[in-house]
């Protein structure tokens, strides 16, 4: 039977072997849960969004339902035979409304930028297949869609919206959507603090003044609780350059 090596953190491990979890069994579990997902994932062929989801998009909301289904569109219109990450970041950009942009924009990364940035590494033609069906993922927008869906896991999240799969294809290695956005400062671990950032500031504003409105107040809330996450990490890397020397002389 092959064997897979598993690493840990130092002290998962040490709690790990405290415990006497059976790593081997709840690794072999997490796996198998994780192929079938990714299986149904490539398996999947969109079809009516517009209807009751199911299978693998049961729980995503309606706005990310509509990202799919202006992705399988983008597909279908550049002939791709395949939906790519680009396709996915190119319909979360048209549809102008969700988290997700929110939080680019708050994180100072223009969505306009995104976009040019998206079309000029996006392929201008593909290679046709003999089973082309812009309904389904390649292997990278499949990948990008499992991480989605584990990211919104990660947070103790029971739907998956947009802003999980901007996590999804900022996390995603190998997709021209993550080499853009990742081009454009738009890191991993900053992206997911900023997501964090962003529910929380939407929440609280939501508890002391109702449902916000669509734009100005939702950006308000969300600059302000980013605002209150990335200083301390400011100071931190400021403390850090003045201990390596690296600080601008005043």
């Amino acid at each position: 039977m092959p064997k897979i090596n598993v690493y840990l953190p130092d002290e998962l491990a040490e709690a790990v072997k405290e415990s006497g979890v059976p790593v081997s069994a709840v690794c072999q579990r997490a796996l198998e849960h994780a192929v079938r997902r990714v299986t149904a994932i490539r398996e999947a062929v969109l079809g009516d969004l517009d209807g009751e989801p199911t299978g693998a998009v049961a729980h995503f909301t309606p706005r990310t339902r509509t990202v799919l289904r202006l992705a399988a569109e983008r597909a279908r219109d550049t002939g791709a035979p395949r939906m790519r990450t680009e396709h996915l970041l190119s319909a979360l950009l048209d549809e102008n409304t969700n988290l997700a942009l929110h939080v680019l924009r708050a994180m100072e990364i223009d969505p306009a930028r995104v976009r040019e940035d998206l079309d000029r590494r996006t392929p201008t033609s593909t290679a046709p297949e003999a089973d082309n069906d812009p309904r389904r993922f390649d292997s990278q927008a499949a990948n990008a869609l499992e991480l989605t869906v584990t990211e919104a896991t990660s947070l103790g999240h029971n739907y998956v919206g947009c802003e999980h799969l901007l996590l999804g294809l900022v996390t995603e290695p190998d997709g021209v959507a993550g080499q853009a956005l990742r081009g454009l400062g738009a890191e991993p671990k900053l992206v997911r603090r900023a997501v964090v950032a962003a529910l929380a500031g939407y929440v609280h504003l939501r508890a002391q003044s109702g449902p916000p409105s669509p734009v100005t107040d939702v950006e308000q809330a969300l600059t302000a609780a980013l605002r209150q996450e990335i200083q301390p990490l400011n100071a931190r890397i400021a403390r850090l350059e003045e201990h390596l020397g690296l600080a601008a002389p005043q």
